[in-house]
């Protein structure tokens, strides 16, 4: 990826993507599983019951309901890498609104976005395009008046962002990774900013600065300053050390977390009640924390291993709190959190790792989360994704990297630490051994009769031809805490495979052994497909093989000295191959020999896999940052796009008919009608990040 993306093509993508998103969501529907991560939340001022909720990934959900329900809004840049950490509305004009992101993965690159009209077209503040912006706030005495804070320092607008000023010195050894801002409700020339390290501030616009940090920990990370808009002597500051309070303008602060645990020192952001000022709320990396004294004296209302990342407290009623967490979504509170509950019906952040329909029954489908830990793993609806319960007993906070289900009825999943299987929906997970050496060959044994009662049961007799697998001297068992990460899973066939970061794995008894190793020199790898025919397909980011006796022996494919990098292999019912790459989709008709950059509709790069859906007799493929499907119905020679989802989607499969498709980060969405039709908008071609980069 190039360090520096021209600001007018990605403003105009920014703007697609944007646009799309409002012509097409009503297509799809989003069916979960819901919950995940919240970063930021702001209200409406003219109607605080319409609340925008930012993302880790660039989407924005919004509540026209008080936070009860969501829905998607749209999608800050042409990625899905920005953190959309600060909303603020325009309280003198609420069609006015300012979204603040930074890259997850390119310190150079952030943008602040605007909409004149609320919400419905958005445009990038060219003053600060290609900034890592981890904070903004809005002079409360004049809303033209914008501070961000980015990594390499302080920056000002007067006019709304129209034009910007750095107000912190330039290059400044202490003065930069802005992490947290507050502007003065008095005094706009008073500003408080929060480092990686300290606090500062200044009293004349940023023509002079002065190290606030008397009574801080040393090399504390501020995370967040409030100051109370009726006192304003009264500031209060949170840190990775706790949480500070300051009676004289933050000259000198004092810790006022003394009875929070040692996790809740690393406290993310603070707010305060606005008609209660001595109330405080405290989202920390080990629940949220009210005080109603101000500070005297916490209290945890939420369980410990919540992480929360903001709180919005309802204008008109204070009793009314949402927390934004890590994994469990919106919290939602209408008594000042002396309960609560999950408020999660429309919004989901999740990244999918695998999903399967169920063989059996055409209404269940499985879905396997990654990075969620206990609110994650193992999801199952029984209505076609209206409701979901979790099934993970055993499974150990892993997450689902690939996830198969098999002609009984078992489901596999393909792990950070392995491989599991579930036999039955009420049972625990089982885990399966992983052992570096080759697969051993069964054999038949003919076990005798006993010669007398006596041999009979002095022995363990074993049924007349019981396959018998003999241990191969060669052989060894990977201990528990080092088995390999299963990228991918086929487990269609009696012999089933998993390709590891350790290389191939197989086994020949329904997963309660798999035997492996290196390929052709080769363990990373990120691919397996079995196929009917005996053939068997294997993909590592920069190899290919085939296999045509199950695995026993493989040849490398060769293709194009122009493709950097590969995806997945898959072999078709009339004989073909389709190669997914960085550079595009390659078919070849004469086994891997010759092969043909297959355009047609489809986008000439990253495209992530094309597969063959025999129940509608189609292709499917998807495509790096594409919002979309794509589907052919002649073999590949033309390709048709699907109604924008809104998000980007990694695969897809076909569900009665419709395209049930796996976002990269926001669960699963749910074709509305089989009516897949061509978009107006062509799919997006100069990404060059890879997945497996991003992994």
């Amino acid at each position: 990826m190039s360090k520096r993306i021209l600001s007018s093509v990605k403003l105009v993508l920014c703007f697609a993507f944007l646009f799309s998103f409002v012509a097409f969501a009503s297509d799809w529907r989003l069916i979960g599983p819901e919950g995940g991560d919240v970063r930021s939340f702001a209200y409406d001022p003219s109607n605080p019951s319409r609340i925008l909720l930012g993302t880790s990934s660039g989407q924005m959900f919004v509540s026209q309901d008080g936070g009860s329900s969501w829905s998607l809004f749209g999608h800050f840049g042409p990625h899905d890498d920005y953190v959309l950490d600060h909303i603020i509305f325009d309280p003198a004009h609420p069609a006015t609104i300012y979204v603040a992101a930074w890259s997850l993965y390119n310190a150079d690159e952030g943008d602040v976005f605007r909409s004149d009209d609320g919400g419905q077209t958005w445009h990038t503040l060219a003053g600060v395009h290609g900034k890592s912006i981890r904070t903004m706030a809005m002079a409360p005495s004049d809303p033209n008046l914008l501070v961000i804070g980015a990594l390499d320092g302080v920056f000002r607008s007067r006019d709304g962002g129209k034009n910007w000023e750095r107000i912190s010195p330039e290059n400044h050894a202490e003065i930069k990774d802005i992490e947290s801002l507050a502007i003065d409700p008095q005094n706009p020339d008073i500003i408080y900013a929060g480092t990686w390290h300290l606090p500062w501030k200044t009293e004349d616009g940023g023509v002079t600065w002065h190290s606030i940090s008397k009574g801080i920990a040393y090399d504390s990370d501020m995370f967040s300053i409030i100051i109370d808009p009726k006192t304003p002597t009264v500031v209060y500051a949170s840190a990775c050390s706790g949480i500070y309070k300051s009676l004289n303008k933050a000259e000198y602060f004092h810790r006022i977390y003394m009875s929070l645990p040692e996790p809740a020192h690393r406290t993310r952001v603070l707010k305060q009640d606005p008609q209660r000022p001595n109330t405080v709320w405290a989202g920390t990396a080990a629940g949220l924390w009210k005080t109603t004294n101000g500070g005297d004296s916490w209290k945890i209302v939420t369980g410990p291993d919540t992480i929360v990342n903001d709180v919005l407290v309802d204008p008109r009623n204070p009793d009314h709190v949402l927390a934004a967490t890590d994994r469990s979504g919106v919290l939602a509170s209408n008594d000042g959190f002396a309960h609560y509950e999950a408020s999660n019906r429309g919004f989901a952040h999740r990244v999918v790792g695998g999903v399967v329909v169920d063989t059996k029954d055409p209404n269940r489908i499985y879905v396997g989360l990654v990075n969620d830990k206990d609110m994650g793993g193992l999801f199952i609806s029984d209505d076609g994704g209206m409701n979901w319960r979790q099934s993970n007993r055993g499974l150990n906070n892993r997450d689902i990297l690939s996830l198969q289900q098999t002609s009984d009825g078992t489901i596999v999943a393909g792990t950070n630490h392995g491989v599991l299987y579930l036999a039955s929906l009420n049972g625990e997970w089982q885990t399966g051994a992983m052992i570096h050496g080759p697969v051993p060959q069964p054999q038949e044994k003919q076990e005798f009769p006993a010669k007398s009662a006596k041999s009979a049961k002095s022995r363990t007799t074993r049924p007349a031809n019981t396959l018998v697998v003999h241990k191969s001297p060669a052989e060894h068992a990977i201990p528990e805490g080092e088995t390999p990460r299963i990228r991918a899973l086929d487990v269609t066939g009696d012999t089933w495979y998993a390709a590891t970061n350790d290389g191939l794995f197989m086994s020949v008894d329904h997963g309660r052994k798999w035997y492996g190793g290196m390929v052709e020199g080769e363990t990373e790898f990120i691919a397996v497909n079995s196929f009917a025919d005996g053939t068997v397909s294997l993909v590592a980011p920069k190899r290919a093989f085939l296999s045509h006796d199950q695995g026993k022996s493989w040849s490398e494919v060769t293709y194009p000295q122009y493709v950097t990098g590969l995806y997945n292999l898959t072999a078709m019912p009339d004989g073909s191959l389709w190669l997914a790459t960085r550079e595009g989709a390659l078919h070849s008709t004469d086994a891997g020999n010759s092969w043909q950059h297959v355009l047609g509709g489809l986008p000439p790069r990253d495209v992530f896999a094309v597969r063959y859906d025999a129940t509608s007799q189609r292709l499917l493929a998807t495509a790096l940052y594409v919002h979309g499907v794509f589907e052919s119905k002649d073999g590949g020679h033309s390709w048709q796009r699907t109604p924008d989802t809104g998000v980007s989607i990694r695969s897809a499969l076909d569900y009665q008919g419709r395209i049930l498709a796996a976002s990269t980060y926001n669960g699963l969405f749910l074709q509305q009608s089989t009516d897949a039709g061509a978009s107006a908008e062509t799919a997006h071609a100069g990404a060059t990040t890879s997945a497996a980069d991003r992994q």
